[in-house]
């Protein structure tokens, strides 16, 4: 008795297991597209093959002791039905309950049919197309043993009006993907009024299944055998059959159908023994009685075979639950909870992904990550041989410098010294610090938009949400702009404030020139200074060279003092305040315009949900596993 009720308890576990599977959008076959684990494979199923008109809807009534499934011609069956039978105490009334309307209990079963027609349709239209997800049917009786059955459309060689062309296979692709599988049982329908060497039950059946393990033959319409045919002529014909190609280890079961076709014969009921096969069959007023027989023989039959199987496979069921549940976490983890629905807490998220941000963009700076230091390049390399290849030699060439200091003279030539000339030629040098200034600042703005671009592509929380990402690109781009045009500023300020003052005291220290002795001009008289005519080339180039040594003063001043107003004005405010103006503008939003912020990708969003879905399926089955092995 605790045997049966344990059997009875493993069997339950895999019905609520199956029927939380097809709630949750795991039905085996169907889900390898969505590279998400599948549960339902693992699980031992009994699924029902045959081709079309085979008997498979007369088998499963037999089983049932309800007709309860569409009839007609062509594919009847377009989607897996998952029948579930639960056993009930006796003198409970039978009914049916479907997954789908789970509230409604159907005790007339041809309302049962016609809800299985009507669902069908509702998913494949009123075609002739098939669709891979199932139907789940629950029938309580206490006239049945708990099983489920996966019933699958029948097997067939043409396609028929209305049908694409590829309908054969993909009726076939769609029965492998279930009998596949090591732990499937298979339940192969052979008709026995026709030639049994063809059938398609059992042609799959050898193809997935040679060794005949797990195939239990089932022969249907016994009743409607042509006149004088005995089924022991059937029995002799499969062990020849059998011997010859393909022999299955379980028992052959014969089912008469519940037609009543053909009553003029009479055929008594036989209970054929031979190597293990057996048969039932029945004369017309026994065809009831002989159907029930051989239907609860068969099911008594795939119950224990089930009950082995689920044992066999609990182990290692239990292991891939518990590895599925781990990588489902982890990848719940990298794909990011999902998010509240009230604007407090999405703007909580949204300054909590922004911090994350800011954390890597620092330390992009501080050298806690690479890319802070392309900032220091600029100043070490590329301001100072910017400032190198200025052009000063052709400025300060001994033409230009004429040019300049006659020009300064005017109509009045220079007395002493040529402090306009002087002042004229400073002032023009020193505009071409202009440019490394500019370019200095240039090139640190755009080595802070790589960081900013390079920290929110490293932000894995930012990943889930392509609008903020895009509109914090933003913010911080507008935020770094104004940070430039400040840095701008103040280095062209610095290069100004050295035009508009000249450091006196340079000009002091310089040796003074002595004029040349002439017609009134009686010389300085200081005999250590040679007399110099302040109208050749000497003299020019003498104040080329005075120049030049102002210039290289002032360019060592700017090589040092740019880079101290380019990180004062555009990286120090970006550690500082990069995010300040974005903080304002968000804290001002609305929930429905904070929503639209984190509108995350609907693919990784439509991935999230299919990962929660499927987390809640393995959870839920380690669960019932557990209970189970309690009642041990």
């Amino acid at each position: 008795m605790a045997g049966m009720k344990t059997m009875e308890n493993v069997i339950v576990l895999v019905n609520r297991i199956q029927r939380a599977c097809t709630v949750l959008g795991d039905h085996g076959g169907g889900d390898r597209a969505s590279s998400l684990p599948t549960l339902w494979e693992a699980l031992p199923s009994v699924a029902v093959v045959g081709g079309q008109s085979s008997g498979k809807s007369s088998v499963l009534e037999s089983i049932v002791g309800r007709d309860f499934l569409p009839r007609g011609s062509g594919i009847v069956t377009r989607r897996p039905l998952v029948l579930q039978l639960h056993k009930t105490e006796e003198g409970v009334q039978e009914y049916a309950e479907f997954l789908h309307m789970p509230k409604r209990h159907f005790t007339d079963f041809a309302l049962v049919r016609k809800e299985i027609q009507d669902e069908t349709d509702r998913l494949t239209g009123k075609t002739k197309q098939i669709s891979p997800i199932p139907i789940h049917l629950s029938i309580y009786s206490p006239h049945v043993v708990n099983l489920t059955l996966i019933d699958l459309p029948g097997l067939t060689k043409v396609a028929v009006e209305g049908q694409p062309e590829s309908i054969v296979e993909d009726i076939e692709n769609m029965v492998r993907s279930y009998v596949d599988k090591p732990n499937c049982l298979i339940l192969a329908i052979s008709p026995a009024n026709q030639d049994i060497a063809t059938s398609d039950a059992i042609k799959l059946a050898r193809d997935v299944d040679p060794t005949g393990e797990r195939t239990f033959g089932v022969l249907t319409k016994l009743d409607l055998m042509d006149k004088g045919t005995n089924a022991l002529d059937i029995l002799s014909f499969i062990e020849v059959l059998e011997g010859r190609s393909y022999r299955l280890q379980h028992p052959w079961v014969g089912i008469v159908n519940r037609s009543q076709a053909d009553i003029n014969r009479n055929v008594d009921m036989i209970i054929a023994r031979q190597k293990e096969q057996e048969f039932f069959a029945s004369s017309p007023e026994y065809s009831h009685l002989a159907s029930r027989m051989g239907s609860e023989y068969l099911a008594k039959l795939l119950s224990q075979q089930l009950e082995a199987a689920i044992r066999a496979r609990i182990p290692s069921i239990t292991s891939l639950i518990n590895k599925t549940i781990d990588e489902l976490e982890s990848e719940m983890d990298h794909l990011g909870r999902p998010i509240a629905s009230d604007a407090g807490a999405q703007l909580y998220l949204i300054l909590e992904l922004c911090r994350a941000f800011d954390k890597i963009f620092k330390e992009h700076l501080d050298g806690g990550r690479p890319g802070g230091d392309r900032i220091y390049g600029v100043f070490d390399n590329q301001l100072p041989s910017a400032l190198r290849k200025l052009p000063f030699d052709r400025h300060l060439s001994i033409e230009n410098v004429k040019r300049v200091v006659s020009q300064a003279d005017g109509y009045q030539p220079h007395l002493i010294a040529p402090e306009q000339g002087y002042r004229r030629l400073i002032e023009s040098a020193l505009s071409y610090f202009r440019g490394p200034a500019e370019a200095s600042v240039d090139a640190v703005h755009s080595r802070l938009k790589e960081l900013v671009r390079t920290s929110i592509g490293e932000t894995q929380e930012l990943k889930r949400f392509p609008t903020l990402q895009a509109e914090l690109a933003a913010a911080c781009y507008e935020a770094l702009e104004r940070f430039r045009e400040d840095g701008r500023k103040t280095t062209l300020r610095l290069v100004d404030m050295e035009a508009a003052y000249l450091t006196v005291e340079f000009f002091r220290k310089l040796p003074q020139e002595v004029d040349k002795p002439g017609p009134g001009n009686p010389g300085t008289g200081n005999p250590s200074t040679p007399p110099v005519d302040r109208y050749t080339d000497a003299h020019f180039r003498r104040i080329a060279t005075n120049v030049s040594a102002y210039i290289g003063m002032v360019s060592e001043t700017l090589k040092n003092t740019i880079p101290k107003a380019v990180v004062h004005c555009q990286v120090r405010e970006a550690k500082r305040s990069l995010l300040n103006y974005f903080y304002t503008q968000v804290g001002r939003k609305d929930a429905k315009q904070l929503a639209v912020l984190l509108d995350e990708d609907p693919a990784l969003m439509e991935r999230r949900q299919q990962c929660f879905k499927r987390l809640e399926l393995y959870k839920s089955a380690r669960d019932e596993i557990d209970a189970v092995s309690w009642t041990r």
